[in-house]
Order: C-alpha cells, then sequence, then structure tokens
C-alpha cells in the first residue's frame, strides 16, 4: 500500500515544467511575459536609437525592472557602436547607453582642431565613463595630450597639443643615453 502512496504523490512527468504556471503554458509566450511589454522594450528600444543617432551624449533610462534593463543590456552589447551601464541610486537602478564611436570621433575631431589651433580645447563636462572614453581614444595619438579637469559634475576633459610628440622624447631619451 505504501507503494501505491508513493505512486500517487508524484508529480505526472510531462505535463508541467519548471517555471511554467498552469498546464497547457507551450504556446503562450515566454516566462510569463507578455506581448505587450515586449513590444514596449522594442519601442524604447527604438525611441534609444533615434536619440543617439543625433547626438554623442549618453541616454538614461530610469523605471525599468530588471527584465527590461537585461534585454536592452541584450539588444545594445551586439552593437559596436554602444555599451551599456547600470548604476544604482538607493532603491533605483539606471540604465546608461553610450554612444561610443560617436564619442571617439568627437575627441578625435576635436584633437584635429586643437592641432590646427596649437590651443588647448576643452571638451564639455562628462561622466567618469565618457572621459574614459576619450582617454582610450586619444591615448594613441601622440600629437596631443589629454587631462582631466574640474571636480563634480563640472569635470570635463582638456586636450592640449604637445609641440614634440611622445617619440620624440623618447628618441632625445635615447640618444643622451650615447
Amino acid at each position: 500500500m505504501s507503494e501505491n502512496k508513493e505512486r500517487e504523490s508524484r508529480r505526472p512527468r510531462g505535463q508541467y515544467s519548471r517555471g511554467r504556471r498552469g498546464p497547457n503554458r507551450r504556446n503562450h509566450s515566454r516566462h510569463g511575459r507578455s506581448r505587450e511589454e515586449d513590444e514596449k522594450i522594442q519601442r524604447l528600444i527604438r525611441n534609444v536609437q533615434e536619440l543617439l543617432a543625433d547626438t554623442n551624449q549618453a541616454i538614461c533610462l530610469e523605471d525599468l525592472n530588471a527584465y527590461e534593463r537585461k534585454k536592452i543590456h541584450q539588444f545594445f552589447d551586439n552593437k559596436a557602436d554602444f555599451e551599456t551601464k547600470t548604476y544604482r541610486n538607493g532603491e533605483e537602478y539606471l540604465l546608461w547607453v553610450f554612444p561610443i564611436t560617436k564619442l571617439r570621433q568627437f575627441a578625435e575631431e576635436k584633437a584635429r582642431q586643437a592641432l590646427e589651433s596649437g590651443e588647448e580645447i576643452d571638451l564639455p563636462p562628462m561622466s567618469n565613463y565618457e572621459r574614459f572614453i576619450v582617454h582610450d581614444a586619444l591615448k594613441s595619438w601622440d600629437s596631443v595630450e589629454t587631462t582631466s579637469y574640474g571636480e563634480g559634475d563640472e569635470r570635463h576633459v582638456r586636450i592640449t597639443p604637445v609641440r614634440f610628440g611622445r617619440k620624440l622624447k623618447r628618441m632625445v631619451k635615447k640618444i643622451k643615453f650615447f
């Protein structure tokens, strides 16, 4: 009799699987998400792409749940032109989308202007990650030097043309040894 109770108490295999709610959920959307939520995420992604097409400023998305943040991260992580970062602000999570390629082009354009004019150029205030992108984009340029100035929200990058590039300085050091 104990064998019969064990058989009855077992869950029948194949009817329900882990993560599904109720019987016959196989033909509905995955993980209990509705099509409206997926359409909302697609609209958000389209809006962000339209906004980023016009500017080199990062965009902050607020009031997203974990699923929406994950889907947006997945979409933009497959694109080489964009980078996504999530920051926590108290109880809220902020999702930032950075236009990497446009920031690099902007930095290179300003570096060319600094070289042509021979004067320092201050870029507008940027977040720490945007400043990192600018420094990284211009570190291979021997003819310019980048430094960050200011504090807090007013922190910005200054591009300075260098009269004698880094390679020339290295050559001078080598010559001094002889």
